[in-house]
């Protein structure tokens, strides 16, 4: 680093007039008021210096080092005679921040003055290190070197900018990063938040680490996973990032991302499943306060999944596609039979206080305590949010904002471009006990339109959706209500629930009429962590009910989805569900076991039936067969089992690198077979190797 090349001191003009009235004065330590006028300022720069000999002291990891080199101080005494800090120029931290004790420790003296009249005056002083008892000559400078010597300041500001490297320190445990969501990371820590009596807020996902760090020690969880030596190449495969770099006001890691996968599908009329996904995952920090931090992924991916897979994601295709990837995005044909589908999620998260962050990116959200949420998930592709958190006493309040898309045919402009629609929800979390939390859910989807015009007020982040929607008219949004509860039986049991309210008509209700307008849907769950005294074993059951035609709308523009999937429960409507779960790890090994029996009633569109029985949200519900008589599971009538076992080792805990294998079996069974329904039995091998970021939802 360049010297900084200010004189050692910038002493101020002496001049006098012949009558006395123009005079400059320096500052004056008790000890120099004695001393004649000309030699002031030789005494003023001789005690600095000497208090810096007396109390700098260098610190011992630096001289260890055996540093040579200065330490530059740009000061003033302002015109009540107290020192002040300007800048500091140097090598290290630890010596800026000596520098700056050592003159806060300087005393108030006799300020300098000008024609009589006190002012501010500004001294430069270079302590040499190791510190030698430094003799300074006063100099008078004009005011052309004065200007010299700021130009050649500025000139080396940026070989001044410190490039210091220090220890990394895995800085994203406390940092405003997402925790990745998938169901199997975030059960390692679901216990923790859940303990009886703590203030958590647990339904809004994906958790910051910072939020979380409180209850869970990522440090110690990961160092007790360690197996690396102390070789380079075993530290980076087992226990690190690839690349880490820490500084003094910023920090970053990248990863390579992998997903490769092959298996085989009995059902299926080619040889093999696939899927090849290469990626780089970015994520990082700016600033000492660890307040902002920053994350990108991109995934390039080819893949051919089980045959019942493929079918439904070519039946989701866009306009001008080949299919959508359920949960991933829009997929182009590659070679004859499989998919190339590219993604990309990136986000901005800041803090500016301990209660409030803020998020601004492209990507995935989920509210709710279950392995489906009736709310929002992350069934659908990702999507563009903006989303602030709010906590306060025992409450956390989420806005989110999301820019969706539906790419049907029908939803085109004359330009090609796919039509565009907004989301927003609000969520309030409260813990109204240490047992119980109560949420309240609004949500609201519009468009704009040529014959109506963007809609301000769904920005509003308090105001009641329900209201506005009413107010504008029911075709200006598709406003939905939800209510959350959840009630910590003991440390190890809990209990969760979501109902949501579309519409609702308390006459039909009464009059038993079954009426198509009451539109509704719940969830009941339980969890029960270190189950039967296993510790790490978790198991989960959950029920899921919803009506025919909720999420949907008259205009079907207004449905609750993005890229032709639901933004809720990925079937969408019209069904019910029972679940199983079961999740265990030790050490770094882990598995997991589901099962699921669902009842759902699709369309038969066959060409004689084209009625809407509530299961397709992207349908308007004016095209039902009738207005009462509405059943859960009416229309084709459709039983599904699902079960899923996977057995895998952690290789990395700082990526989420797993090697895995598992097995799936799926029994579709409808009513009917028509051409986009018909029954299917499928038994689907995997193996594979993945950085595991998101949840794969393969139990269509």
């Amino acid at each position: 680093m360049k010297k900084f090349l200010f004189i050692l001191f910038l002493s101020p003009f002496l001049s006098f007039s012949q009558d006395g009235t123009l005079f400059e004065k320096p500052p004056v330590f008790p000890d120099c008021e004695s001393v004649a006028i000309e030699q002031l300022q030789h005494c003023f720069d001789t005690q600095v210096l000497t208090h810096i000999f007396n109390n700098f002291k260098v610190p011992e990891t630096i001289s260890e080092e055996k540093y040579k080199g200065e330490v530059v101080v740009l000061f003033e005494v302002d015109k009540e005679g107290a020192f002040k800090v300007i800048y500091i120029d140097a090598m290290y931290e630890e010596l800026k921040e000596e520098a700056t004790r050592v003159f806060e420790d300087l005393p108030k003296i006799t300020p300098g003055t000008y024609n009589g009249k006190p002012t501010f005056k500004q001294y430069t002083v270079p302590i040499q290190i190791p510190i030698v008892n430094q003799t300074v000559e006063a100099k008078v400078v004009s005011e052309k070197e004065k200007v010299q010597s700021i130009e050649d300041a500025i000139k080396t500001e940026y070989d001044s900018v410190s490039q210091k490297l220090v220890p990394y320190t895995n800085k994203e445990f406390t940092s405003q990063l997402n925790i990745p969501f998938t169901h199997s990371a975030y059960a390692k820590f679901d216990r923790n938040i859940n303990l009886v009596g703590t203030n958590s807020h647990t339904a809004s996902k994906p958790f910051v680490y910072e939020e979380v760090s409180k209850y869970y020690d990522f440090q110690v969880a990961n160092e007790s996973l360690s197996k690396a030596d102390a070789s380079l190449l075993s530290r980076k495969l087992w226990d690190e990032h690839l690349v880490r770099y820490q500084s003094e006001d910023y920090w970053f890691t990248v990863d390579p991302i992998f997903d490769l996968q092959v298996g085989k599908d009995t059902d299926a009329d080619f040889s093999s499943t696939y899927n090849n996904t290469r990626g780089i995952y970015i994520q990082g920090g700016l600033g000492k306060s660890n307040k902002f931090s920053f994350h990108a992924s991109v995934f390039e991916s080819q893949g051919r999944f089980a045959q019942y897979y493929n079918q439904y994601a070519e039946s989701i295709k866009g306009a001008d596609e080949t299919a959508v990837i359920p949960g991933r995005g829009i997929a182009k044909r590659f070679k004859s039979d499989s998919y190339d589908y590219p993604v990309a999620e990136a986000y901005l998260s800041y803090a500016p206080a301990a209660f409030f962050n803020v998020q601004f990116g492209h990507g995935k959200n989920f509210i709710g305590d279950g392995y489906r949420s009736l709310f929002i998930s992350d069934a659908a592709s990702p999507s563009t949010f903006l989303k602030l958190n709010t906590k306060f006493w025992k409450i956390k309040y989420t806005n989110t904002w999301m820019w969706l898309k539906d790419i049907r045919p029908s939803a085109k402009d004359d330009s090609g471009a796919y039509l565009s629609k907004y989301m927003a929800t609000h969520y309030l979390s409260w813990n109204a006990t240490k047992k119980l939390n109560i949420g309240l859910f609004e949500s609201v989807i519009w468009a704009k339109t040529d014959n109506r015009n963007f809609e301000i007020n769904y920005i509003n982040p308090i105001i009641f959706y329900r209201a506005i929607e009413f107010e504008t008219g029911q075709k200006a949004g598709n406003a939905i209500l939800g209510l959350s509860a959840k009630y910590k039986v003991n440390d190890n049991i809990n209990t969760y629930g979501q109902f949501i309210l579309d519409e609702f008509s308390l006459n039909h209700i009464k009059g038993g009429e079954k009426s198509w307008k009451n539109k509704f849907g719940y969830q009941l769950g339980v969890k029960y962590y270190d189950a039967f005294k296993f510790k790490n074993l978790m198991l989960q059951a959950e029920y899921n009910r919803v009506r025919p035609f909720t999420y949907s709308h008259n205009s079907s523009f207004l449905n609750y989805g993005h890229n032709n999937q639901s933004m809720a429960h990925l079937w969408g409507a019209n069904f019910s569900e029972f679940i199983l779960i079961g999740r265990y790890h030790y050490d770094r090994w882990f598995g997991n076991a589901k099962v699921i029996l669902g009842s759902r009633g699709l369309d038969f569109n066959d060409g004689t039936d084209n009625f809407s029985y509530g299961a397709d949200i992207y349908r308007t519900y004016n095209d039902r067969p009738s207005d009462t008589g509405v059943l859960v599971g009416q229309g084709n009538k459709t039983n599904t089992f699902f079960a899923n076992v996977q057995a895998g080792y952690l290789i990395n805990p700082a990526t989420n690198l797993k090697i895995f294998a598992d097995v799936s079996f799926r029994d579709f069974n409808p009513e009917a077979n028509t051409l986009t329904t018909f029954k299917n039995n499928t038994v689907w091998f995997n193996l594979g190797i993945r950085t595991d970021l998101f949840n794969w939802y393969f139990d269509l």
